[in-house]
């Protein structure tokens, strides 16, 4: 039998608020996370990622008082993220309530990082994130998408393709794939990406960005998914959790019911 697809709400948190905006700019406030993930793990949700989203590009930690509140409040696996530079700051984060941590600038400067994870905490604990464009003018690589870093405010000519192919050989459990292009266009997820990428990994793959409609979440599982993470259409009550697992059950496939 085939594993159930997860619907995963993301919290892109900023100054302890979730906001949320078009390619992480011109945000706006769309509550408080520890209010927003009552409200999703009642709803059915199948895990939640919460994601620091400034804490990189503000040279910060992450706000280890949100996480606790955020984590007191779900029964669900919760993933965060931002600001990620040790094993002790997994180390703490898990201690916070956290069941996952996500890398992504760190794992970049500090590749060792997602191998001395995977070996202190378990594969399982550490997902990395990558924050995947194609390439603008000036930038070449063989896939022709890049990972960027800080929240998606700098190129780093890195092939994302590569870098997820490596991430996971050198221990990374799980991929959070975000399409930069597709953030929070509500334009659908980059399917092209997601195919790429699983093509060549096979740890469960979440894709993440372009979410707009029900009928935009099916293509991206047929395209390589295991889980379809959302934000802004959550947050502001264009659909529900429920409604999306009824749109991937319409198209065949398997979900888990949302009924506590």
């Amino acid at each position: 039998m085939s594993l159930a697809i997860r619907v995963i709400p993301c919290l892109d948190v900023d100054a302890g608020r979730v906001v949320k905006g078009v390619n992480f700019t011109g945000l706006r406030d769309a509550g408080d996370p520890a209010e927003l993930a009552t409200r999703y793990d009642t709803a059915g949700a199948d895990e939640l990622v919460f994601l620091d989203i400034t804490a990189s590009s503000g040279d910060r930690k992450t706000m280890l008082d949100v996480v606790r509140r955020t984590a007191d409040c779900v029964f669900i696996p919760l993933t965060v993220g931002g600001g990620v530079r040790s094993p002790d700051d997994f180390d703490r984060l898990l201690r916070a309530g956290a069941d996952k941590v996500s890398l992504n600038t760190a794992a970049i400067t500090d590749r060792d990082l997602i191998s001395e994870a995977a070996e202190r905490f378990g594969s399982q604990c550490v997902v990395l994130s990558i924050d995947a464009r194609r390439c603008p003018a000036g930038v070449s690589t063989e896939s022709g998408f890049e990972v960027t870093t800080h929240g998606g405010r700098r190129s780093t000519g890195i092939d994302a393709i590569k870098w997820a192919v490596e991430g996971t050989k050198r221990g990374a459990g799980e991929i959070l794939l975000n399409s930069m292009d597709a953030d929070g266009t509500k334009s659908g997820f980059d399917l092209e990406l997601i195919a790429r990428v699983r093509g060549e990994v096979h740890v469960p793959l979440i894709a993440s960005g372009g979410a707009g409609s029900l009928a935009d979440f099916a293509p991206a599982v047929r395209a390589g998914a295991d889980a379809v993470l959302a934000a802004s259409v959550f947050h502001f009550g264009e659909f529900t959790v429920t409604e999306v697992k009824q749109a991937l059950a319409n198209s065949g496939f398997p979900v888990r019911a949302t009924s506590r």
